[in-house]
């Protein structure tokens, strides 16, 4: 949570302090709709003895986010996403193993704030930043096990709109999930898993209402 407070804080200050971005006014728009596809790249779940690992191979992803505005500059926002790909054990000098397939939906919320626009010709460049918490359910199935689990994920993120006309943008984003894979809900057993950082990468458009 520490994290998530220094983004969000580092993007006020930057809003207030930097000239090349003006604040931007109140455009009258309540809802905005943002349908992306990307690329996710997980961590390691778990660290094995001599260099061993759990993870998951990296994967397509795709989802929507829901923001509502909330002041001129900053919005709750809401996601829903998901990505499907091999869990893989990972073996030095050999790569890669895989284990069997699961399939992940990401759902989240938070807070986006806006750090203002520039222009560049007919062009609006708008950065902002997220910060929120959700969750990440897994649906495994592996060789010698089929179960779910369901663990807490933090995230920050960091991205820009690119306007192309009224009421609709490109959007990009890099966002990270930070959390532990759930083992007792999956097997039962107590173990520990690594803090892992599950990055989305993604491109979609911003529809606002």
């Amino acid at each position: 949570m520490r994290s998530i407070r220094r983004v969000v804080l580092a993007a006020a200050m930057v809003a207030v302090s930097s000239p090349a971005f003006a604040q931007a006014p109140g455009s009258g728009t309540v809802l905005h709709v943002s349908p992306y596809l990307g690329y996710m790249v997980f961590g390691n779940y778990l660290n094995g003895p001599l260099g061993t690992s759990l993870s998951n191979a990296p994967g397509a992803l795709y989802g929507t986010q829901v923001g509502l505005s909330l002041a001129p500059n900053l919005s709750l926002i809401g996601n829903l996403g998901y990505s499907a790909s091999d869990m893989k054990i990972g073996i030095p000098f050999l790569g890669g193993v895989s284990v069997g397939h699961s399939s992940m939906l990401i759902y989240d919320a938070g807070l986006e704030y806006n750090l203002g626009s520039a222009k560049a010709g007919r062009t609006a460049l708008s950065p902002f930043v997220q910060a929120g918490v959700g969750a990440m359910r897994y649906d495994i199935n592996a060789s010698v096990l089929t179960t779910t689990a369901t663990n807490l994920a933090g995230n920050v993120g960091v991205g820009a709109d690119f306007t192309i006309a009224k009421g609709m943008a490109l959007r990009v984003l890099a966002k990270d999930y930070i959390g532990k894979f759930n083992f007792q809900d999956a097997t039962g057993l107590g173990i520990n898993g690594a803090t892992a950082h599950n990055w989305a990468l993604t491109a979609g458009m911003r529809f606002d209402f």
